[in-house]
């Protein structure tokens, strides 16, 4: 798989992995450049999380590599690596007794490269009613804290999405906000991958089925 257009940023070379000592997937070579966007469609257990995680470097390869830039993202390309990437993963990750705001604070504070949204204002795009921003995560509703965790996206200058089911426990609004979102990433020359049950209609998206 190729990319549209442009220098590649993100490519997996021969990439294969496994779960259990079972192998998911194999030879996967991915380019994409700035602009792109891949999503990922398959099965439960088909290994989408697998790659994606792979694709972070929280997961080690049974094959293959995966570059930024051109250079490896293990080793002295780590650092860069992470500089440029934002990760949200199935599970929300937030602190359950911080607040929606709280919790975006330090996410901002973490970042090496924050923007200069207030969290407030994250959480507003995200649709997260001005009431609960302030409650405790454990207090709100599944949805609104998705809706928080994807917030974090607009805390930091990040070249690389990577988004595990970003559209579970979302009603069809976060659906839109969502997709809304990645098509503004994508034309500020952004890259996103991320995984869906329900196809997310992201404007110009590609689609890769991992098949066991």
């Amino acid at each position: 798989m190729t990319a549209t257009s442009g220098p590649i940023r993100l490519k997996t070379e021969l990439l294969a992995c496994e779960r259990d000592q079972r192998r998911l997937f194999g030879d996967l070579d991915l380019s994409l450049a700035a602009g792109d966007a891949l999503e990922l469609r398959g099965a439960n257990g088909s290994g989408k999380t697998t790659l994606l995680l792979t694709l972070c470097g929280l997961n080690a390869p049974q094959e293959g590599r995966v570059l930024w830039d051109g250079a490896p993202i293990s080793g002295s390309g780590r650092a860069a690596y992470q500089a440029a990437l934002a990760w949200v993963g199935h599970k929300d990750g937030l602190k359950a007794e911080l607040s929606p705001v709280e919790n975006l604070e330090v996410a901002r504070a973490l970042c090496q490269a924050p923007t200069d949204i207030r969290p407030a204002d994250a959480l507003d795009r995200l649709g997260v009613q001005r009431r609960a921003t302030r409650r405790a995560c454990r207090t709100l509703s599944a949805g609104q804290r998705r809706r928080a965790a994807l917030a974090r996206l607009l805390m930091a200058e990040s070249g690389l999405w990577l988004l595990d089911e970003p559209l579970a426990a979302l009603d069809e609004a976060g659906e839109g906000i969502v997709r809304s979102l990645i098509e503004e990433h994508l034309a500020g020359g952004g890259i996103a991958v991320y995984s869906t049950h329900r196809p997310l209609r992201v404007a110009g998206s590609r689609e890769l089925e991992i098949c066991p």
